[in-house]
């Protein structure tokens, strides 16, 4: 007989190897847990070591047969079968919806059926965040309230904020759950006070999730913001001179832009002008129009005032050779020669010149212009009496006298004809015959001394 402690020993190994062949169960098929993303494709793989000459099968959470081995069970084309053997049994699903989540069964029907879950768990992809709370412009100094919302995520999405490349610290984050219980909506609050710098920024939401598998999705909104506006005045030209045209623009900005201009000058009890237009217009600058203008520039957000000291001069005459000036110091970039400058700006006036009078500088020009029309005009008169007076120089004396001997590059031109008329013949024409005009001819050799020769 054995011991009893010895009898408890052997029973304890027997006990065990049992356990170890059970927890070593061949026929026992096998499975992994599944994630998604919804529109996606899911494989369910199922394995066994000893299949026991029996046949794997796939059901869905309601206990629908979808494959029994390689025969389709459940008609559904987004269902296929991948590979199927003895020891395994693989199918897919595509286009994956939230209704496809739940636990999928692989069965094998031995003695006893063996079974094994797997969990299949779609993930609900949230939708492009949307910004409220921006449509109406905000004033300045005011707290912005905004609000960003993004629904079907699957579990809940984390929302972000962020202000041109800043990021911001929510106020707030509230989670509901969809009307078809899987999904959920996000809502995120934000709220900060804006400046006029905030004016056109841009206020970014994003969603982050784990279907978005680390890519982003965000919505950008830009920020309108009320401010008070600003003005100042500039002239038109930079250096306006007496008798010249004058503008005076009254630049304005803000958001929103001043539409309303007064302009009125100091001392005086009428405005000048008010309207939209922002230019007032001088056509003909004079001394008298000299003073301080002011501009008021108004919008809905309310009223700014710009001053310019305006300070005519008179303009010099250019000096004559006989006179000594001392010309005046040059303008400086803030201290133009008769111009004036704005009002935190002292106005400079030039030193007073010798026999100096307003002059407009469109009389110097039409004086310049009639000067050089006289000008030509005698230079071409000029230039006709020296071609007539070479001409008559030129062609003075081409004639000879009779019975010279005129060498042939001496001779008159073609052109040139030279005419005599001498009284060596007088009284030939008035002899009765032949002999009485010889015996003239003769008598008018005799008279030589009296011979007179004509050149014509």
């Amino acid at each position: 007989m054995q011991p009893p402690t010895l009898g408890i020993l052997l029973l304890i190994a027997c006990f065990g190897s049992a356990r170890g062949n059970l927890s070593r169960d061949e026929s026992q098929p096998t499975t992994s847990d599944e994630t998604v993303v919804a529109g996606g494709t899911v494989v369910l793989k199922c394995q066994v070591e000893d299949p026991d000459d029996s046949s794997l099968q796939w059901s869905n959470p309601a206990q629908q047969t979808l494959y029994f081995g390689e025969k389709r069970a459940l008609r559904d084309n987004r269902i296929q079968l991948e590979r199927s053997t003895p020891n395994e049994l693989t199918i897919s699903i595509s286009d994956v919806v939230l209704a496809d989540e739940g636990e999928y069964t692989c069965s094998i029907f031995t003695m006893p059926v063996r079974t094994a879950k797997a969990l299949v768990t779609v993930l609900g992809i949230p939708q492009k965040p949307q910004i409220f709370g921006h449509e109406q412009p905000i004033d300045e100094e005011k707290v912005a309230r905004l609000i960003c919302r993004s629904s079907g995520s699957k579990p809940a999405a984390k929302l972000r904020w962020r202000k041109g490349n800043r990021e911001i610290k929510d106020s707030g984050t509230e989670v509901v759950e969809d009307p078809n219980g899987k999904t959920f909506t996000v809502t995120s609050r934000v709220e900060f006070r804006v400046t006029k710098e905030d004016n056109e920024v841009e206020i970014t939401c994003t969603v982050d999730h784990e279907s978005l598998q680390n890519s982003e999705r965000s919505t950008t909104q830009r920020l309108q913001v009320h401010y008070k506006p600003t003005a100042k005045i500039e002239p038109h030209p930079q250096y306006p001179r007496e008798g010249e045209k004058l503008q005076l623009q009254c630049d304005g900005q803000g958001n929103p832009i001043p539409q309303e201009f007064l302009w009125e000058k100091e001392g005086s009890d009428a405005p000048l002008q008010l309207s939209s237009d922002s230019v007032l217009i001088f056509p003909f600058l004079n001394k008298s129009d000299s003073g301080t203008y002011v501009c008021t520039a108004t919008s809905s957000m309310g009223s700014v005032v710009a001053k310019y000291n305006l300070d005519v001069s008179d303009v010099p005459q250019l000096p004559t050779p006989h006179v000594h000036s001392t010309p005046a110091p040059p303008p400086g970039p803030s201290q133009p020669i008769s111009h004036a400058s704005m009002a935190s700006a002292p106005s400079f006036t030039p030193a007073p010149i010798q026999d100096a009078s307003p002059v407009p500088s469109t009389s110097s020009t039409y004086h310049a212009m009639i000067g050089g029309v006289v000008a030509v005009i005698v230079f071409l008169l000029l230039s006709l009496l020296i071609v007539l007076g070479h001409y008559l120089i030129r062609h003075k004396g081409l004639c000879p006298s009779p019975g010279d001997t005129v060498p042939p590059r001496h001779r008159p031109p073609p052109e040139v004809m030279c005419t005599y008329l001498t009284h060596e013949a007088k009284g030939s024409d008035d002899a009765p015959d032949a002999d009485t005009a010889i015996i003239n001819a003769e008598g008018g050799q005799a008279g030589g001394d009296d011979k007179k020769e004509y050149f014509i």
